[in-house]
């Protein structure tokens, strides 16, 4: 069942009730957004601080089994996280940067400055689509990564990005620690690109988990973007 737990703000963020399952894996304690069709959850192994996760509601394997609605809740969902992780990451010039969540401040807490927008960094927005380009949830799952500048940004002396070889690599098997509560053996990250293995790589700890998505919940619901705000009379969810 869902609480109700205030944020610092004074909004009140309501918990998401369960289950959710994000592939066999009951993720309810870990989800910030929930629209008619999707929901978004915070990462057990995040490449870079912010790093979250999107899915379709429907245990969908592939895109192209969402059908049309499911794919505009998709990613109007993936807009509304994106807003909401720009205000927590992305600073204004005249506030330090930080590239920890825990260290991060909400660019929405009352301050001089006017709320960030996704404009003042970057994102990586990517999916696996098949386990040949890596996939080790069956699950459809939409990576957003913000990309803070000054701190996490890619390195402008390289011609690729790092990202994409931690993303197909051990450092982004997403299902990897998560089958390794279940299973003895567990799918294998992959997908293309170079393997850059990280085996020092820890995952963080349930309560790390939830912690993280209620800061982003309670921002969602300071932002007036809480689980019911902003969803249109036919389900789908409306872009801010």
């Amino acid at each position: 069942m869902g609480g109700q737990r205030s944020s610092s703000s004074g909004v009140v963020s309501q918990r998401p009730q369960g289950p959710i399952r994000f592939g066999p894996f009951d993720v309810t304690t870990q989800t910030f957004l929930t629209t008619p069709l999707s929901f978004a959850l915070v990462n057990l192994k995040p490449l870079l601080p912010g790093h979250v996760l999107v899915c379709p509601r429907a245990p969908h394997k592939r895109l192209t089994e969402l059908t049309a609605a499911e794919l505009t809740d998709l990613f109007s969902a993936v807009q509304r996280v994106q807003r909401m992780l720009a205000r927590y990451y992305f600073l204004s010039s005249s506030s330090p940067s930080s590239s920890s969540p825990s260290s991060s401040s909400p660019s929405s807490s009352p301050s001089s400055s006017p709320p960030s927008s996704p404009e003042a960094g970057s994102f990586n927005i990517a999916i696996q689509d098949g386990a040949e380009a890596g996939q080790t949830v069956s699950h459809v799952h939409v990576h957003v990564i913000p990309r803070i500048r000054g701190s996490t940004a890619k390195d402008e002396r390289t011609e690729g990005d790092a990202v994409y070889e931690l993303m197909a690599a051990e450092a982004g098997n997403v299902g990897g620690a998560l089958w390794d509560r279940v299973l003895e053996s567990r799918p294998r990250p992959g997908g293309g690109f170079p393997r850059v293995e990280d085996p020092d790589r820890l995952a963080r700890s349930m309560e790390e988990m939830e912690a993280e998505a209620d800061a982003y919940r309670d921002l969602l619901a300071s932002m007036g973007d809480g689980d019911a705000a902003n969803v249109s009379s036919d389900g789908v969810g409306v872009g801010r």
